[in-house]
């Protein structure tokens, strides 16, 4: 009975993700509204929010030329395509000329990338996070997370964090979010990536640890807290539901991919029912379809308790972020699903300051022009098929 269930959702997931395939063959996204990138101060830094991938682009290509001295590049997808061409020969060329580069990414992520394009100079100390990385101990969950982090650090001085992955379909055809940070806030991303490559490099491959140097400034409005699987450490879920709990005014949520666990939606739902003003944007229709019918399973109660759901129209909306409050924002790699929250190796930046909040809802509001609100009528009123669909699936989201 229950291998014949089990059978049943993954025939089903198939069908739809076959489905879903055949249908977006030789489709466009279409046009999207971005916010321009925006600056803010915090202390003795600056924080600039990014949510086209070409702004973006174009300041990081220019971070990496203009390094002296180190570069740190990680990215969970890098595509051999003409951008990820652009950004292997600025990291190669920066190596050329003395400048210490660092580069991991997701071997998981990088199948389909072909293997010519994964051949670099020796002057590139590259990390490969491995497809299975259990090795003997396949009975220890610590070691299957993916590497599904954003970041670059160059000398120092500016660090770059967020959705983004590196693909020229990203620069323009994807709605996202990142952030470039001055000042103190750079060394926590210095360490985190430090930490991550000296956790899982290869001492047999002759790469030595990667050793930091920065002093550790502290900048309290800014904190950086890392999901690292290994170490069983998991506190962005605990930063989110800190943050819910706290909200009396209102929260708003972009998020790719929404399949929360009971707690967190509990959460959420509480909030609506005190008063907060609880948004959520999603995707109307994600680069993963299953994704998006297990992600409904929660619609109708939270409908009923008064969660506001929008769904973003015609692109892909990828970002992973958050304001509370007027006060509080998270921008970074973690989507809210059990493998991000408590599988994935991921980063998210938590930013206490009310000019970067307003920058924040700025954008979400932008966002919210280009979307569609459902209402507890309409879901209601949704096909049988479709019911019965998300009943199926439902048993599949504690895996996802």
């Amino acid at each position: 009975m229950v291998l014949g269930l089990f059978g049943l959702q993954l025939l089903l997931a198939l069908v739809l993700t076959l489905v879903d395939s055949y249908r977006r063959r030789g489709k466009r996204p279409k046009p999207f509204p971005t916010t321009s990138p925006s600056t803010v101060s915090i202390g003795d830094g600056t924080v600039t929010t990014y949510t086209y991938g070409q702004d973006l682009y174009d300041d990081m290509l220019a971070a990496i030329e203009g390094a002296r001295e180190q570069i740190l590049f990680e990215s969970y997808i890098w595509k051999g395509d003409e951008m990820g061409e652009r950004f292997k020969r600025a990291l190669s060329e920066a190596a050329g000329r003395g400048v210490e580069v660092y580069a991991i990414y997701d071997g998981f992520a990088n199948l389909v990338v072909s293997p010519a394009f994964k051949r670099f100079g020796p002057r590139l100390k590259v990390l490969e996070y491995p497809l299975y990385n259990a090795g003997w101990r396949f009975f220890d969950l610590r070691r299957y997370g993916r590497d599904h982090r954003k970041i670059l650090v160059v000398d120092d001085e500016v660090g770059f964090v967020g959705g983004y992955n590196v693909g020229s379909a990203y620069a323009t055809e994807w709605r996202d979010t990142h952030v470039r940070v001055t000042g103190p806030g750079v060394w926590d991303l210095k360490r985190a990536y430090a930490d991550f490559f000296n956790l899982n490099r290869r001492p047999r491959h002759g790469v030595r640890p990667l050793l930091l140097e920065t002093a550790a400034d502290w900048e309290p409005r800014i904190r950086v807290h890392r999901n690292v699987p290994r170490l069983w450490m998991f506190p962005i879920r605990s930063m989110y539901l800190e943050a819910i709990n706290r909200a009396s005014s209102r929260i708003w949520m972009t998020h790719a991919y929404f399949i929360p666990d009971a707690d967190f939606v509990e959460a959420i739902m509480d909030a609506a029912r005190r008063g907060v003003d609880v948004r959520l944007l999603v995707p109307a229709t994600s680069n993963h379809v299953v994704a998006d019918w297990l992600s409904r399973g929660y619609y109708g109660e939270m409908l009923a308790a008064g969660v506001r759901i929008f769904r973003f129209q015609g692109a892909m909306v990828h970002a992973k972020t958050s304001t509370i409050d007027g006060r509080w924002s998270t921008v970074g790699t973690a989507n809210i699903d059990r493998l991000s929250m408590t599988g994935n190796y991921e980063i998210n930046v938590e930013f206490i300051d009310a000019d970067l909040a307003a920058e924040m809802e700025r954008i979400f509001e932008t966002d919210l022009s280009n979307t569609v609100e459902l209402t507890a009528e309409t879901w209601a009123a949704r096909g049988m098929h479709k019911k019965f669909t998300e009943l199926v699936l439902a048993p599949l989201r504690p895996l996802l």
